[in-house]
């Protein structure tokens, strides 16, 4: 039971933080409210009406969150890699340069079809 006292002793500290920070941004923070604020939307901002139907987003939104979602997954995989990397010898060494290169791949591809250019 004694190795858990550090982790109790952590969750307590950071549920008190919690708890303490709430509370005194209650007290603390501005109070002015205003009809807009009080709507749905939470940003304070009158939102401005949409076509029906939701209207088109556009597609450099998705291939951005593409382009996030395949970057976290190569650290993802890089960074066991780089831990055990005496271990799994040239085998570990060759099938992670043929990743690396795999993922290069993509971000030349994504590059020059533009896709990190923001508009």
């Amino acid at each position: 039971m004694r190795l858990y006292i550090p982790i109790f002793v952590l969750a307590v500290l950071a549920l008190g933080f919690a708890a303490f920070s709430v509370t005194f941004g209650a007290f603390a923070g501005p109070k002015r409210w205003n009809r807009a604020k009080l709507e749905s939307y939470e940003c304070g901002i009158e939102p401005t009406p949409t076509p029906p139907g939701g209207g088109r987003i556009p597609v450099k939104y998705y291939l951005t969150a593409m382009l996030f979602i395949v970057f976290d997954i190569e650290i993802i995989f890089l960074y066991p890699w780089a831990v055990t990397f005496n271990k799994l010898g040239v085998f570990g060494l060759v099938e992670m340069v043929t990743f690396v290169i795999t993922v290069l791949v993509a971000y030349a591809y994504v590059w020059r079809r533009g896709g990190l250019e923001w508009d």
